[in-house]
């Protein structure tokens, strides 16, 4: 499988790394079957234009100016190394796998120079003053993923000299910067990048391509259609797509100024790992509205879990009954909704024993990676303070005093079911000889 990755001239925000836990996801379901997998993801360290099309300015030139960098290509490939950096540390503090391999563009040109003189020779492709483009109109299929099937769905401006609007430029002519080929100095368009990584890496055919569904349209279709051009052969069998996460029902977006980084959700107090569970909690194709009182909602959620496996000592056997759940929501088009939803009957279920039940949670964290297999030094760490009773919310205090009703009455299921109610927005509460302890989570 490969992974489209990060044009590394900033850092990833929360909507980016959706992508890369959907394919993490994508691979944990398919080792937990017993496959082998070998996964590539990509890192863009060069000529990724802002627009997805050929206009406009680079991405990475645009982080050197950000950054009070001269332009050279010394300081460009420095810039990528520090984000990359930034992105393998968000990677892991999301427990995302580490892909097999992790290819830089910019050490992968001559492959990508290749695959253009193959595209000239077979005629899919011509020069023009600056740079040379594929030729649309050659490959009758092009736009099969849609979106750019027609000229009037075309999202690339108008160029005088290309023979067709939905053309896409193979490689930018630059005097100055860049790499020397046959036709000219400058540097790989953006997509004849992945099609040579990808392919370099797993053939020239191969299983599953990922990406953010922003991709689909136009790299995704240009990918395509340099690839099966040059090598006559299927690109890619199964391409899957995540859906955008959104802000206020606005696509994320650096150049929008409403981007989030992991760092700053730790700066609020959430962790990587809630935002990762917070992310199963929706299904990959559907988008996800982000908010900050349902990110907090998701943590506390995993943080009651964590403590539920914690408290558990014995070991046990994976329930079989769960298991098949579990499968059946996860290999129907990956619902991990679905998954999670099972995950918590499991947890509430008061007729199987404890041992049983978290042998078979850990079962389900081989995919879910949502830690609950040192769950009990998560929860040691956890700053959980003691509430005085004059900051106690008055919701809170409400569900306390029905649930000491419903203990008086000695209706512990629903005195329990208040419990949880109460966890859910972010205290827990203790039993003492005192009286009831409040505290937050």
């Amino acid at each position: 499988m490969y992974t489209c990755g990060p044009t590394v001239y900033d850092y990833a925000h929360i909507g980016n790394l959706r992508a890369y836990l959907v394919s993490d996801i994508i691979r944990r379901t398919f080792e937990y079957c017993g496959y082998e997998v070998k996964q590539v993801m990509n890192f863009t360290d060069f000529g990724h234009l802002v627009s997805e099309g050929d206009e406009g300015e680079d991405k990475m030139t645009k982080g050197l100016k950000r950054e009070g960098k001269t332009l050279t290509m010394e300081n460009m490939f420095e810039l990528a190394t520090h984000y990359i950096e930034a992105y393998q540390h968000d990677r892991s503090e999301m427990n995302i796998l580490k892909p097999h391999v992790m290819p830089r563009a910019s050490e992968h040109v001559e492959g990508q120079i290749a695959y253009v003189e193959v595209l000239l020779d077979k005629g899919f492709a011509y020069k023009t003053k600056d740079g040379i483009y594929f030729d649309t109109a050659k490959f009758p299929t092009y736009g099969k993923l849609g979106g750019s099937a027609s000229k009037e769905h075309t999202r690339l401006k108008e160029n005088d000299e290309k023979k067709n609007p939905r053309d896409f430029a193979l490689w930018k002519f630059n005097s100055e910067l860049g790499w020397d080929a046959p036709w000219g100095r400058g540097f790989p368009g953006w997509h004849i990048e992945c099609t040579a990584m990808s392919t370099r890496y797993l053939g020239k055919t191969f299983d599953i391509h990922t990406g953010g569904i922003d991709l689909r349209p136009v790299h995704h279709n240009n990918e395509i259609a340099q690839a099966e051009a040059s090598n006559s052969k299927p690109y890619v069998n199964y391409w899957i797509h995540n859906e955008f996460i959104t802000i206020d029902n606005n696509r994320i977006g650096k150049s929008l100024g409403n981007a989030i980084t992991l760092k700053q959700l730790a700066d609020k107090g959430i962790s990587p790992l809630a935002y990762r569970y917070w992310l199963l909690t929706a299904h990959y194709r559907q988008k996800l509205n982000f908010t900050w009182e349902a990110v907090t909602a998701a943590q506390t959620a995993l943080h009651r879990a964590w403590r539920i496996i914690a408290e558990i000592k014995t070991k046990g056997v994976v329930l079989e009954a769960y298991k098949k759940r579990f499968e059946d929501a996860l290999y129907d088009d990956l619902n991990t909704a679905e998954a999670i939803a099972v995950l918590w009957d499991l947890l509430k279920d008061e007729s199987i024993s404890k041992a049983d039940k978290k042998a078979t949670a850990l079962h389900m964290d081989t995919v879910f990676g949502i830690g609950f297999g040192n769950a009990a030094s998560r929860i040691e760490k956890l700053k959980v303070s003691v509430v005085s009773e004059k900051d106690i919310p008055e919701e809170i205090q409400q569900l306390i005093t029905e649930r000491d009703v419903a203990r008086t009455e000695r209706n512990f299921e629903r005195a329990d079911e208040f419990r949880s109610k109460i966890e859910e927005k972010g205290f827990q509460i203790e039993d003492s000889p005192e009286g009831t302890v409040v505290k937050r989570i």
